[in-house]
């Protein structure tokens, strides 16, 4: 029934019996190509006859029914455009797309078609792909005509029956021959070796799988090695910047050790020179105070002489009331002069407070202040002066104390207190005076900070200075270059004028000698008549228009270093000029 129904369709549409011969091919081409395969050893050449004739048949087949695809400059029809879609529709079939595409000898799609075909056979995937592609009718379409092979169910025969074995597939239904039949034994080892075929095909794949995963495992890891490395430089990099911070570090603390060792020597001398000093003004306080405790028991001993001798003084009581009033004057002078000192040394302080708040200014406040720091010397020293003379005084008064006390034991006792008292301003005194000293080395302290910052503060003016004598030096030039680039301007400007100048000139030139060459009838020299067979001739010297006769001379000009033509009268006159610059 299906061989009549195809019969009957074929007689009625051209189209149907070719697809129906073009099938017919196809299976007797697959059905020859397996047998030889099999009769000499499954392995064959791509000049075997057999062989070619299947990829003829194929590309008739996958040709028929093609769309003509038109373009700019003719009509396409190619098996290529097909072959494209297994690639999407069949991830494994990208290796074969992309080697055709590398190979270099291939320029037309036909050519890569008939590579891809060769190798998806090659790779005993072709009835794999095909099939793919034919059950994909809704892209064949685009390619294909309805009536095409590709698009009929009997298309799907090329993708089924391209790898079967011979057993299974009917060739009775196309030819009939008594020598296809074979025994069941072949028939047998035939069905062995193509399952050997299979399990060897389904090892390969599996082989190909792992391969596949073992190259990718490898790029990652390669791209984790490139990552690690660079990882690696720039932390190498980091390390070595850090070291040379490091060192950078190292030597600005050795500075600052050495810098703050220098300082403390200079402290350390500083505070035992100050010790050694105080030291010594002790040792000279504590020979005076001996010195009085002498003075006392000497007057004790005359103490007891003088009570002896009240009587003989009780005369002299007025004189000594006297002399004590004296004393308390002299005591109540002293305390004002006491006040006094006090107040200048608030407004020594209130000074050095307005000598600290000045110093930050400039550097003649610190001229200033050192000044008022050298006058509070003198100032210290005279109050050190001071401070002996009341000693001293102080002195003549406990003698005069002591020849009082000869009057009377109540008047020794007032003195003795009064003594006391004048003892405990001395120690006050004396505690003011180490005060003094403490705030003098604190303001000393202070100038020396103050000093520092001043020194900076000239570091980074003079640092300032040398950048605007550089950005001076620097407007110097660019107002140079200026000058320059205009008087440049100025030059080009003008030379652009002249040269539009000559050129007018030279257009002129030309306009005249063309208009004086098309108007000249007449030689110059001769008068003769232009002609034809008397041509005009132009002077380069003088630029007038002569015949061929008076104008047959030729001489180099400045104008040009060849020698030109020029007439007569001019080669005459250039004779007699270069004569007579000759010596």
């Amino acid at each position: 029934m299906l061989d009549s129904f195809l019969v009957l369709s074929a007689t009625k549409d051209p189209t149907a019996v070719e697809r129906a011969n073009l099938l017919n091919m196809a299976k007797l081409s697959i059905k020859g190509l397996i047998e030889s395969a099999l009769s000499f050893g499954r392995t064959l050449d791509s000049d075997y006859p057999p062989l070619q004739q299947f990829f003829v048949v194929m590309e008739h087949c996958l040709k028929h029914g093609l769309k003509v695809r038109k373009s700019f400059l003719s009509y396409n029809k190619t098996i290529w455009g097909p072959l494209e879609l297994v690639e999407k529709l069949y991830p494994e079939a990208e290796e074969i797309g992309a080697s055709v595409r590398d190979l270099p000898g291939l320029k037309t799609p036909l050519g890569r078609a008939r590579a891809w075909l060769r190798l998806a056979l090659m790779q005993k995937k072709m009835a794999d792909y095909l099939r793919c592609l034919i059950i994909q009718r809704d892209l064949l379409s685009e390619f294909y005509e309805y009536h095409a092979l590709m698009m009929e169910e009997e298309g799907a025969v090329i993708g089924e029956d391209l790898d079967s074995q011979v057993g299974v597939i009917d060739f009775s239904m196309y030819l009939k021959n008594e020598e296809d039949i074979g025994n069941k034994e072949r028939n047998v080892q035939i069905a062995a070796i193509l399952d050997q075929k299979n399990y060897v095909e389904e090892l390969n794949r599996q082989l190909n799988s792992t391969v596949s995963s073992l190259h990718s495992r490898v790029d990652s890891l390669e791209k984790s090695n490139t990552k690690l490395i660079e990882e690696l430089a720039i932390a190498k990099n980091n390390i070595i910047k850090l070291q040379e911070e490091n060192h950078q570090l190292r030597s600005e603390n050795k500075l600052i050790l050495m810098k703050t060792q220098q300082h403390l020597e200079v402290t350390k001398v500083d505070v035992e020179t100050e010790l050694q000093t105080y030291k010594h003004s002790r040792q000279g306080l504590d020979e005076m105070y001996n010195e009085a405790r002498r003075q006392l028991r000497d007057e004790s001993q005359l103490r007891q002489d003088v009570e002896n001798e009240l009587a003989v003084q009780v005369s002299m009581k007025h004189e000594i009331e006297l002399a004590m009033k004296l004393l308390e004057k002299d005591i109540h002078e002293k305390q004002d002069t006491l006040i006094g000192l006090r107040q200048q040394l608030e407004e020594v302080k209130a000074i050095n407070i307005e000598m600290y708040q000045k110093l930050q200014g400039s550097e003649d406040g610190l001229k200033e202040k050192n000044e008022i720091i050298a006058r509070l010397e003198e100032k210290t020293n005279k109050i050190t002066a001071a401070m002996r003379q009341l000693e001293q005084r102080l002195q003549q008064a406990e003698k005069v104390q002591m020849e009082a006390e000869a009057e009377d034991k109540k008047h020794l006792q007032e003195c003795q207190s009064k003594s006391d008292n004048l003892q405990k301003q001395i120690s006050q005194k004396e505690k003011q005076l180490v005060q003094l000293e403490t705030d003098l080395k604190i303001e000393k302290e202070w100038r020396q900070t103050l000093q520092e910052d001043l020194q900076k503060e000239k570091d980074a003016l003079s640092h300032l200075r040398n950048e605007t004598q550089q950005i001076i030096s620097l407007k110097k030039e660019f107002l140079n270059i200026q000058d320059e680039n205009q008087q440049l301007k100025k030059i080009y400007h003008e030379q652009e004028q002249a040269l539009q100048e000559l050129g007018n000139k030279l257009s002129d030139d030309n306009n005249l000698s063309i208009n004086i060459h098309k108007e000249a009838t007449h030689c110059k020299l001769c008068e003769k008549e232009f002609s034809l067979s008397k041509r005009k001739h132009h002077c380069r010297n003088c630029g007038e228009i002569f015949c061929n006769a008076c104008s047959d001379n030729e001489l180099p000009l400045p104008s040009s270093p060849k020698p030109v033509r020029v007439c007569d009268s001019c080669h005459a006159l250039l004779i007699q000029r270069c004569s007579s610059n000759l010596p």
